[in-house]
């Protein structure tokens, strides 16, 4: 006897949860119907990443580490899955193999970035790296995943929040993402995924007033509009690239904080 196959409903990845959209539309991509956000939608993301952000990063940033590598262990057992959604095995492994990268990152930032600073006068001077706090992240168009592993990972490393308005036209490997990041330890809330038409959904997170920086590697054309409502309260604007692996990534959403303490007090 046949049976039907029960087909996968792609939905948002807010807060831990996994949503339909408050407006309940969705929108074809990849020949699947996907859920397309709204600005309510980009509101509650940005309200789970600010209650997230501080207790994530009061983590240790061994611990950090140690969950982002939990998220390689995880993508390294769905790899079959993920090469039919993307150009194939070598972009997931070389995914996986970035998001390990990262993570050995966490423990090392406060030494390359920051240290202890030579002053003329009888003070201990140390600049220490710190998250900017809620980031927006505009996933590139491709690679699917790639590219969105390459603008993610630097921004939770150092211990920001996230929300993330992945690719338009090529949606469910973040969606299939999400499923991992929520199966691993990353706390609800840190990561925040928004499928939906770009254009609709950029504006919104780059005016929102409590979103604190913007990662416009996908703006597509959109950059210099969301620069000027970025402005508003004076968002850290990045432009990063679709496939990069660098320290400086991670350094573009932290600030270097300088702290003097006299000497011998």
């Amino acid at each position: 006897m046949s049976r039907l196959r029960v087909k996968k409903t792609y939905k948002l990845y807010i807060d831990g949860a996994f949503p339909r959209s408050e407006s309940g539309r969705t929108y074809e991509a990849e020949g699947q119907n996907v859920s397309r956000a709204s600005r309510k939608d980009v509101r509650d993301s940005v309200r789970a990443a600010r209650a997230a952000q501080a207790k994530w990063a009061a983590q240790t940033a061994y611990n950090r580490g140690q969950v982002l590598y939990r998220v390689a262990e995880m993508l390294e057992r769905r790899r079959g899955e993920f090469a039919e959604l993307c150009s194939g095995r070598a972009e997931v492994e070389a995914a996986i193999d970035r998001v390990v990268w990262y993570a050995g990152w966490a423990d090392k930032l406060a030494q390359v970035l920051g240290g202890s600073n030579a002053v003329a006068a009888p003070y201990f001077n140390f600049t220490i790296p710190e998250p900017t706090g809620v980031v927006g992240v505009l996933a590139p168009e491709q690679p699917a995943l790639g590219g969105l592993v390459s603008r993610l990972a630097p921004v939770i490393v150092g211990g920001n929040a996230a929300v993330v308005v992945a690719s338009e036209s090529r949606p469910l490997a973040a969606i299939e993402l999400a499923e991992v990041l929520a199966t691993s330890d990353v706390p609800g809330g840190v990561v925040n995924i928004l499928t939906g038409h770009k254009r609709e959904l950029a504006p919104w997170l780059a005016s929102h007033m409590d979103v604190n920086a913007l990662d416009l590697t996908g703006a597509d054309g959109l950059a210099g509009d969301l620069e000027r409502a970025a402005a508003d309260n004076v968002k850290r604007v990045h432009r990063g690239k679709p496939d990069v692996q660098s320290p400086w990534e991670i350094a573009a959403f932290l600030e270097l904080k300088t702290v003097w303490h006299p000497i011998g007090v």
